[in-house]
């Protein structure tokens, strides 16, 4: 007997009411009681109310072996489509863990690539929500497949669309990598880990017995490893991350960021700023107090929070315009640039360069860190990350030399010499090849052997430091040799760099034709 128009449209509601149910209420209640939202509660909470249009809701996979052609469930384990971010769309597929524990299938890998497809075909970024057991084992190779597809299409992305990881559940196997090459990875306090191999396979082949937050946890990937550049307490909060950090992204590389209304004003005076450097060179200060007091209403979203803190990235606004910023932290080692300082810098101003963000540099540096760890884990080579990236970026730079820049830390810290576009000193900047104790200990190394007397070589010592000092500390060297464009009084540092921005919203700079470049990996 034929359907009906009426008894069809029913069927589709059913279809649809099935879908929605995932895994069933008996698996909802269970994800509600880990803590955690299901696939489709994440998407509402992510998007715009009422924005959200799904792909692909009646799709379910096609193996037949182990059961699996008893067990079948719509939209095979993840929920795929498009929405808005305060009216900017967005491409999203949120993973269902109540559907075979999330875990991948061959037609779950297209759905995903679908969307993936599309994204770069509107421009607009792509923010995966992974809680995934991994490989649907049932499948083998079609599953492993799925993932290397994915794979492909985050590589073609990068720098093409901003692509975005949440990490709500388990993360692992072959599963990490797709997190791993998007643009940033926000992980969940006591839900999320990641790792390539999990603690039952690490005892059985090290012996190592370790947990899975041990191994793989938020704070592991945020603090040491550096895999994670935001973690969050809940999953609203990571939603909120994700929600704040696209207002300050274009939709892609061949747009502008957005530019927020602003009434701070631009020439507001920060007297503190004129105060904030010790006056003992060693001394500390905390850099966020300088990003504060400069960027508009004193926001910022600091990236990469937890991991080498010894540098600072992360996003403002100037002028309602979105800049990405990259301040050494005199609070932590004294700002030195380290191997992981270096990689977090170097990934973040290649992000920003990638989509036309303009680069802020706040300069306060001793130098890199000397020692056999730093030598034989290739400092050499992770330095030259940080100089690389600083050199082949063609977005405005604007860079504030705050107070040391010393040595080769100098030339990286974006200087003239790698392309910046205005490089701008505060009174008491100090430029030199080393601090004044080394430099002189080398310079005079001779006469320092000929005075026996050890009171009188201590003399000589500082005599000769204080004139180093008097020659060297000071920005006026290099503002001789056009090094610095200008010394500029501190309390005036947000006027002078919103000036030099609104100077450098027409700048083009060009890298030579090449098929890419061969970053120092």
């Amino acid at each position: 007997m034929t359907k009906t128009q009426e008894q069809k449209i029913q069927e589709l509601i059913e279809l649809r009411e099935r879908a929605k149910l995932g895994g069933g209420e008996k698996r909802i209640a269970a994800q509600h009681k880990k803590g955690k939202f299901t696939a489709r509660e994440r998407i509402d909470m992510l998007l715009d109310e009422g924005s959200f249009e799904e792909f692909d809701m009646f799709v379910s996979h096609r193996c037949i072996d182990f059961g699996l052609e008893k067990e079948s469930y719509l939209s095979d384990g993840v929920v795929t489509g498009y929405g808005t971010i305060d009216g900017r769309i967005v491409y999203v597929f949120s993973q269902d863990f109540t559907v075979f524990g999330g875990s991948l299938s061959e037609m779950y890998a297209a759905k995903i690539c679908k969307i993936m497809d599309m994204a770069m075909k509107v421009g607009a970024p792509v923010i995966g929500i992974n809680d995934s057991g991994g490989a649907r084992i049932q499948e083998g190779v079609k599953s492993l497949g799925g993932y290397a597809d994915i794979f492909q299409r985050n590589i073609l992305a990068s720098g093409v669309i901003p692509q975005i990881s949440a990490i709500f559940g388990p993360c692992a196997g072959g599963a990490v990598y797709s997190p791993a090459l998007t643009d940033f990875i926000v992980m969940s306090r006591n839900t999320s880990y990641m790792f390539v191999t999990g603690p039952k396979v690490v005892k059985t082949v090290t012996g190592e017995t370790v947990t899975a937050d041990q191994l793989g946890g938020a704070d592991v990937h945020a603090s040491k490893s550096g895999v994670a550049h935001f973690v969050s307490d809940t999953e609203e909060e990571g939603i909120q991350l994700i929600r704040k950090l696209l207002s300050y992204l274009p939709q892609n590389n061949l747009e502008d960021p957005p530019v927020a209304p602003c009434d701070d004003p631009i020439d507001r005076l920060e007297d503190r700023l004129n105060e904030i450097i010790p006056e003992v060179a060693n001394k500390p200060y905390d850099v966020l107090d300088v990003i504060e007091a400069i960027a508009d209403y004193g926001e910022y979203l600091e990236v990469h929070r937890h991991y080498a803190p010894n540098i600072v990235t992360g996003f403002a606004r100037f002028n309602g315009m979105s800049v990405g910023i990259v301040a050494n932290q005199p609070k932590y080692m004294a700002g030195v640039l380290d191997i992981n300082a270096s990689r977090k810098a170097a990934r973040f101003v290649r992000f920003c360069d990638a989509f036309n963000i303009p680069i802020v540099t706040l300069v306060d540096v001793p130098g890199f860190l000397p020692g056999t760890g730093q030598e034989y884990n290739g400092i050499i080579l992770h330095g030259a990350k940080l100089l690389f990236a600083y050199g082949e970026a063609t977005v405005p730079k604007v860079t504030v030399i705050l107070r040391k820049a010393y040595g080769g830390a100098y030339d990286v810290m974006s200087s003239k010499h790698l392309r910046g576009d205005i490089n701008y000193a505060w009174p008491g900047a100090e430029i030199a090849v080393m601090g004044p104790k080394g430099a002189i200990e080398v310079l005079l190394s001779r006469e320092l052997e000929t005075i026996e007397d050890e009171k009188a070589k201590a003399d000589f010592l500082l005599k000769k430091e204080n004139e180093y000092k008097d020659k060297f500390a000071n920005p006026y060297v290099a503002a001789k040799f056009g090094y610095l464009d200008d010394v500029i009084e501190p309390r005036n540092t947000r006027f002078r760099i919103v000036r030099a921005l609104q100077s450098l919203q027409t700048k083009k700079d060009l890298n030579p034709p090449r098929k890419h470049s061969n970053l120092p990996l």
